[in-house]
């Protein structure tokens, strides 16, 4: 007979998830903030175009850290808006500390926003994807 998991396992469970995700987003966006420095550097792209390349890096490393992260059936909207949300601050703090300042403003609440709008809808893609 099958012991059945406490709740406080399944909710151990769910944390190792998110901190597996948000590690796996944050080594992904590290990699791609690299590789489009050097893009920009060698194709003269213009200004205005870092913030959007930015968003875009953002919003795929939550979606690789999700895809490679929630396993667990249940809830992967919930899991993958606090994905979405703890990964901007984890990434606000590291790029910042590496810029050697913080700066609260606008930016950071459209980064809020847009990680968990991407945060949720690739929690729902990785949950949704694994059922057979």
């Amino acid at each position: 007979m099958r012991k059945k998991k406490s709740a406080v396992e399944r909710d151990r469970g769910y944390v190792f998830e998110i901190v597996k995700a948000n590690i796996i987003a944050l080594i992904v966006a590290l990699l791609a903030i690299l590789l489009s420095a050097l893009a920009v550097k060698l194709f003269n792209v213009s200004d205005g175009t870092i913030p959007i390349i930015n968003q875009v890096i953002k919003s795929l490393a939550i979606f690789i850290g999700c895809l490679f992260s929630l396993k667990k059936p249940n809830n992967g909207w919930l899991r993958g808006i606090v994905c979405g949300f703890l990964f901007v601050w984890l990434s606000f703090f590291v790029f910042s500390a590496l810029d050697s300042k913080f700066v609260f403003g606008l930016s950071l609440f459209n980064d809020c926003v847009l990680g968990t709008v991407s945060g949720m809808i690739s929690g729902i893609i990785a949950v949704n994807i694994r059922k057979h």
